[in-house]
């Protein structure tokens, strides 16, 4: 695996080739990376409808179901109007307008994710976004997956394109002849497209980006009342995303912890993904510390990106948390859920970036622009305020746009 500034180097020249010769660097490195050729990079009218005939009825109504979920979890965060008089003749207000064109990145290296389709599209049109797409690696065939493309479809994207990795994140940026630039980027995925999503973001040319999101993570703070197998579960479910995911037990029974270890072997052996497991299970780490107070001053160290809280009273513990993506309270919420259809957004902070980041939310696809209007009252009364911070900063020209006002309104001018 490359290191960190090799990868940077690599990204680069990668956004550096798009940005020269657009798309058709992008359909070389298509080639070079996803071992296929493609003559159009855009999912076409009949690829959509393919796909829809492709998914049973049963798969239509869980995208459905999850997508509605989403969507009520995510409209109920629509701001409200904000207008304050700060002072006499002083109005404020804020008023939210939606970012004009966003790119929604889904992966589908070693699985398809048509769950972060619903999370990057629905609150995308719930803001009202008037640009909206999305870039999807291909596959072996050529084409995107289909629940990948249904998903998009039912929640209001329909401008799909078959590109993958930073080459895809350099296109959304910058635009080529096929895919327009877009002003902010969203979405999960390795280390390519992380390092890819953070150049572009530190150019005044490129996009802004989400929120850092790269390997996933998930902790499970547990006691002596918690059930082995759901906590094995909870762990591998994680496990499997990838094999530099991580997945760590906090708990202050060790009976728990040598029972979960025990679970653990036992499950990995049921589950398809044994090459990814083999390797992620090692790195597990099932940690026995002397009391809950101590688990979570680990947790909050840690900042993870899940949290699962199999404890006795989870809700009255909640308060302990101070740094995590998304928190799951009691036995009867796995992450699962979470990723897929119970409500939030599965876009989180990762790396620790939990300390200062949220997870994705609606206003992340707004921008706040605030109104100042003063009265000449207001501005009488509040004028020669601005004026001594003014002279306080040494700027006389800020000192000298109030006084020329204030002297024409003790001249009689209104």
């Amino acid at each position: 695996m490359q290191d960190a500034e090799g990868v940077a180097a690599s990204v680069r020249r990668i956004i550096d080739a798009v940005r020269r010769s657009g798309d058709a660097a992008l359909r070389e490195l298509t080639e070079r990376f996803d071992g296929v050729r493609l003559e159009s990079l855009a999912v076409s009218g009949p690829e959509f409808d393919a796909a829809e005939r492709t998914l049973s009825s049963v798969q239509h109504r869980a995208i459905e179901m999850a997508i509605s979920t989403v969507r009520a979890f995510h409209a109920a965060q629509m701001p409200q109007p904000l207008r304050v008089e700060t002072a006499p003749g002083v109005l404020c207000e804020r008023m939210v307008v939606p970012i004009g064109s966003v790119g929604l990145y889904v992966p589908a290296g070693t699985a398809p994710l048509p769950s972060t389709a619903i999370m990057l599209a629905v609150p995308a049109a719930i803001a009202g976004c008037p640009v909206r797409v999305m870039c999807t690696p291909p596959n072996r065939t050529g084409g995107a997956d289909p629940a990948v493309l249904v998903a998009a479809r039912k929640a209001g994207v329909e401008r799909v394109f078959k590109v993958g990795g930073a080459q895809a994140v350099a296109a959304m940026a910058y635009g080529t002849a096929t895919i327009p630039k877009c002003d902010k980027l969203f979405g999960p995925g390795n280390a390519w497209v992380t390092a890819a999503k953070l150049q572009v973001a530190g150019d005044p040319d490129g996009a802004a980006a989400d929120l850092p999101a790269g390997v996933t993570e998930v902790l499970v703070v547990a006691d002596d009342g918690a059930r082995a197998d759901f906590v094995a579960a909870d762990l591998l479910a994680q496990a499997e995303h990838s094999v530099d995911a991580q997945s760590l037990l906090v708990t202050d029974s060790e009976l728990l912890a040598r029972a979960v270890a025990a679970e653990v072997a036992v499950q990995m052996r049921r589950l398809s993904r044994t090459a990814v497991l083999d390797e992620s299970v090692a790195n597990m780490r099932l940690l026995v510390v002397d009391s809950l107070e101590t688990a979570f001053q680990i947790a909050n160290a840690y900042a993870p990106e899940h949290l699962l809280l199999e404890i006795r009273e989870p809700r009255r513990w909640l308060g302990s948390v101070s740094c995590a993506g998304a928190v799951f309270l009691g036995s009867w919420s796995p992450e699962s859920m979470g990723d897929y259809c119970s409500g939030p957004n599965h876009t989180l902070p990762t790396y620790g970036f939990a300390r200062a980041y949220s997870g994705l939310a609606l206003e992340d696809f707004q921008k706040r622009i605030t109104v100042q209007e003063l009265t000449p009252a207001g501005l009488r009364g509040l004028g020669p305020t601005a004026q001594i911070l003014a002279a306080l900063e040494g700027l006389d020209g800020h000192g000298a746009a109030v006084a020329i006002r204030l002297a024409a309104l003790g001249a009689g001018c209104a």
